[in-house]
């Protein structure tokens, strides 16, 4: 079966490997139909992934159909299904109190094992949600907004409060998205005025501020000087996450669903006074997926916009080292695998 691989940064090779083994007692094998195009798996073409072992099979943002099933499995082959990409062990203490998206020992297709990027995989049937009435293209996009419909529900924010995303790439606009859902009060906050010009014109945005000097004295006045009840940080980025902490409103939440590998430093008086709630967000479960795809099934959620580029698993090996360094007007590009 072909397979797109890394074989180390910078190189991507289109390739002929065995078909995985036939599923064993509660596994699925399943075609891969689409596969969408991850910040992680350009940060791995571009050796920027820590801890990452090369050559890799990348993509976890996967849709597919299920071709064979183990001993004891309920779904049937032909099945099309959304593939939950963390791989969980079961029974940790994270995985007890269910939340498995945080498991201490957690694998996710396509970073610590091989991923989607091929014709075939083999995994665990908990994993596989059916994709009952979206496309197979529309149910690859699932897992990335599911992170940030996870973020929202962690929050426990209340509908009609003030809610602020910073950093819209994917991840944000999926959490800006979902906030909306949620009935919060939107307000984005980026770098890039293209992105912040495609989220008015395309998502219906209408409150969305530039980075800059002024920024939070621009922010403030447009909540009265109160701040906001809910701030997501989406940035990936220290100096953005930690201004972050004083655009919080008193009483409110910073939900991070960006993570660094490094120190986060707050002034302890600015975070008490506000009796702030700091809050991780991390994955998603399979509620998420859920409520992702209802969302996608009542219209809700403006796939069309977001979806900005297409390929194919051959074309892909020139595309996506294309897509690295140009990123202009890209937010979502899904990879066609087979028929």
């Amino acid at each position: 079966m072909k397979a797109l691989l890394c074989v180390e940064p910078g190189r991507l090779e289109l390739v002929d490997r065995p078909a995985p083994p036939a599923p064993g007692p509660g596994e699925a094998a399943v075609d891969i139909r689409h596969v969408g195009i991850c910040g992680t798996d350009y940060h791995i073409y571009e050796g920027k992934h820590p801890f990452l072992a090369y050559p890799r099979v990348m993509g976890h943002e996967l849709s597919g159909v299920v071709a064979e099933t183990g001993e004891g499995v309920a779904i049937a082959p032909g099945t099309p299904v959304v593939i939950n990409p963390y791989l969980a062990c079961g029974h940790c203490v994270a995985c007890r109190a269910g939340k498995p998206n945080c498991c201490t020992s957690i694998t996710v297709l396509g970073v610590h094992g091989d991923g989607g990027m091929t014709e075939r995989v083999v995994l665990p049937a908990g994993n596989l949600y059916p994709a009952d009435g979206l496309s197979l293209r529309d149910a690859a996009t699932v897992e990335f907004l599911a992170i940030g419909a996870h973020a929202v529900r962690r929050s426990r924010a209340e509908p009609g409060t003030r809610a602020l995303v910073v950093g819209i790439g994917p991840i944000g606009l999926g959490a800006a998205i979902f906030a909306r859902i949620a009935g919060l009060e939107v307000t984005l906050l980026d770098a890039s005025a293209e992105r912040l010009a495609f989220a008015h014109d395309r998502l219906g945005f209408s409150a969305g501020f530039a980075t800059g000097p002024d920024a939070e004295a621009r922010l403030m006045a447009h909540t009265g000087g109160e701040g906001f009840e809910t701030v997501f940080d989406a940035t990936g980025n220290v100096k953005a996450i930690e201004a972050g902490f004083t655009l919080v409103a008193h009483g409110g939440s910073y939900v991070l669903i960006s993570v660094v590998k490094d120190r986060i430093a707050f002034a302890d008086p600015e975070f008490h006074k506000r009796e702030m709630t700091l809050i991780g967000s991390r994955n998603a479960l399979k509620a998420d997926f859920e409520h992702v795809m209802a969302s996608i099934r009542a219209g809700k959620v403006p796939l069309d916009a977001l979806a900005t580029h297409e390929t194919t698993l051959e074309g892909a090996a020139l595309d996506l080292p294309r897509w690295a360094h140009a990123k202009d007007g890209l937010i979502k590009a899904i990879i066609t695998v087979g028929g």
